[in-house]
């Protein structure tokens, strides 16, 4: 397709990133022209722009939040968290669009006539502090995307392309590139940009292989997929459904098989850990949870703002972040990270049982450990390990000491059975404990800021946005992001801090209560023996659970050298991009999950090592440059890393414009 005279650039995906880039070159072109006017006269006019979107899903939502999907998908973040447009950190102002709440305010008060019947249902009920269904950041993100195109500046033209693009070739005769469609299509862009969100993978050897084994056995196998892409009914009533993985999307197929199946909540007006009873509709299987801890992630505190307000980070501050960026790419997490961290979640923890428990704890304790704190430097590492053991013991009433190890593997503490070489003697026995653990975790969650061990994961995750930052800037090794980040942080993080709902932990304790949902134990092995699926765990003392039956509840990985994407893969084979290589701890080469980068504008790093000029990449193939970015931007937020990924698109804008 000739261009009309002007910049062409083609932005592959038009998801939510995508839409972002959208959004930064609209508003960069408009601000410029009007510059470019200022400084000139006002018949200077600006090159022309054409912006190519290329996706087979609806512009905006995209793949992952199509307005179309159930509603019981829900998002991971409260309704004031996410924003499309910024609001801090860039120069040139947004021409339209709002936050994620200021758009839950504004549809409240004056429905916009795309909004469905179960929108604005949803929106009557939709508090700030609560969590919005997928769905409905859809129709959010698609009624920005329709304020964008009303707000073109002169001069710039948008086409969408609903299709796939398979292939982004230079153009050796006129400059740029081609970039190919499935259809056959060809568009030329002066500049390209890779905002392609989640795409398929390939299953690893051992999923393969267990796949393989179910169908020559004729069991059911999911892999792992986005759950709106699930036909759930082919699950039928009645029969046992192992489902390995018990994060997020966890909960998104318990969902589908209760609630979607015609199964109810109702109040018990008991409170906290037991504040719902579930009246089954008739046609839920009999459901196993299984994962590696056991248990599924901690529920989110119930809370007015994404970081506890009554938090502080005292060790992990930006005094501290400044002499760590300093010492270049030198720094290791635990050695100079972790330690930090692990002081602001101990304080947290401490002052917030203090006040809440004052008869649990002496009154000199907080001196006392406040004094222990600040003296880690130069220390060794265990004997302040053993001082601050000798001060709990010494302060405060026996079981409340801070246990962060036992907070992320909750079953694996749990006390020996008497004569047993298991830990639990029984399948009851296990269900019995995961759901104590399931009510006071969800009990947890409805003290909000009264509760010490939300409070200490609240400092985690407080400082999981200063590491972000820190990680971006390439601050630490890469022998420590491999072998300690990467290593233990990120699984031990993401089951504290990134877990559901409290409202989902609730709904699960009533959904075991009611004999629905079963646990394995942790560390679940998996396999076919005799034709059939079996799931069994170390840790418990019974028969491994049976079914004909295996859902995978884990998102497609995010890995370049297993990627299913046939634009991924053409461009490794042409040499235009390339996965990024880290040297592990014994000088091993390792190779990680993401493109091989430039620093921002992010351009991928040819087969030769050579930033590819006019080819840029945003969101989840930045995986190897970035930890943990893969969330929406956040509205008014705290923290650098709450708005990289606009950094990241405006970046990018101004560097195509320039």
């Amino acid at each position: 397709m000739e261009i009309f005279g002007g910049q062409a650039v083609v932005i592959v995906g038009a998801g939510p990133r995508g839409t972002s880039v959208m959004e930064r070159l609209l508003a960069r072109y408009a601000a410029e022209a009007d510059a470019g006017r200022d400084a000139r006269n006002a018949t200077a006019p600006r090159r022309p722009l054409h912006i190519h979107l290329v996706d087979p899903f609806p512009p905006g939502p995209g793949h992952v939040w199509r307005t179309e999907q159930s509603r019981l998908y829900l998002m991971n973040t409260q309704a004031f968290f996410p924003t499309l447009i910024p609001d801090q950190g860039v120069a040139a102002a947004p021409l339209a669009g709002c936050s994620f709440n200021q758009w839950r305010e504004a549809m409240r008060a004056t429905p916009d006539h795309t909004l469905s019947g179960g929108d604005r249902t949803e929106l009557a009920a939709l508090a700030a502090t609560g969590f919005p269904s997928r769905a409905l950041y859809g129709r959010y993100l698609s009624w920005c995307f329709a304020r964008l195109l009303e707000k073109l500046p002169d001069g710039v033209q948008v086409t969408l392309h609903a299709g796939e693009a398979k292939r982004v070739a230079r153009d050796h005769e006129r400059g740029g590139y081609g970039v190919e469609l499935l259809n056959g299509e060809t568009l030329r862009a002066d500049s390209v940009v890779l905002a392609l969100g989640h795409v398929e993978s390939r299953l690893s050897p051992a999923q393969r292989e267990l796949r393989d084994e179910a169908r020559s056995h004729g069991l059911t196998y999911l892999p792992p997929a986005v759950p709106n892409d699930v036909d759930w009914d082919q699950l039928p009533a009645g029969e046992t459904v192992l489902v390995r993985g018990m994060g997020l999307n966890f909960f998104d197929v318990l969902g589908q098989l209760t609630e979607g199946r015609g199964g109810r909540f109702e109040a018990t007006g008991r409170g906290p850990g037991d504040a719902l009873r579930y009246l089954a509709g008739g046609r839920e299987p009999v459901i196993v949870g299984a994962s590696r801890r056991g248990t599924p992630y901690r529920a989110k505190a119930e809370l007015a703002s994404y970081y506890p307000a009554g938090v502080a980070l005292r060790f992990l501050c930006e005094e501290a972040v400044t002499r760590i960026r300093d010492m270049g790419a030198t720094a290791g997490f635990d050695h100079d990270i972790w330690p930090l961290l692990h002081r602001d979640a101990l304080w947290a923890y401490y002052t917030t049982l203090a006040r809440t428990r004052p008869d649990a704890v002496s009154p000199g304790f907080l001196p006392a450990l406040d004094a222990l704190l600040h003296s880690g430097a130069g220390t060794d590492a265990r004997d302040w390990a053993e001082q601050l053991k000798s001060l709990e013991g010494s302060h405060m009433a026996a079981g409340l000491a801070l246990d962060l190890p036992a907070l992320a593997r909750p079953l694996q503490r749990h006390p020996l059975r008497p004569g047993g070489s298991h830990r639990f003697g029984s399948q009851e026995e296990l269900d019995a404990a995961v759901l104590a653990y399931l009510s006071d975790d969800a009990a947890g969650s409805a003290r909000g800021e009264d509760d010490p061990v939300k409070m200490a994961i609240g400092a985690l995750n407080a400082g999981r946005a200063v590491i972000k930052s820190l990680v971006a800037d390439r601050g630490i090794t890469q022998e420590s992001w491999l072998g300690e980040l990467r290593g233990w942080f990120e699984g031990f993080v993401e089951g504290l801090a990134s877990g559901p709902p409290a409202l989902r932990m609730e709904q699960l304790a009533a959904l075991v209560r009611a004999g629905v949902v079963h646990f394995a134990g942790p560390d679940p092995v998996f396999r076919i023996q005799h034709g059939i699926f079996s799931a069994s765990s170390p840790w418990v003392a019974d028969e491994p659970w049976q079914a004909r039956h295996l859902v995978e509840a884990l998102a497609p990985a995010n890995r370049i050298q297993g990627t299913a994407s046939r634009l991924l893969n053409n461009l490794q084979a042409d040499g235009l991009v390339r996965p990024r290589v880290m040297l592990a701890s014994d000088g091993g080469p390792v190779v990680t999950s993401g493109l091989d980068v430039s620093a921002p504008p992010y351009r991928p790093l040819d087969g030769a090592g050579l930033p590819v000029e006019g080819l840029y990449v945003l969101g989840l193939q930045l995986s190897s440059v970035q930890w943990g970015t893969a969330i929406a931007a956040q509205a008014n937020a705290e923290y650098r890393s709450g708005y990289r990924t606009v950094l990241d698109a405006d970046a990018i804008a101004a560097d195509i414009l320039a």
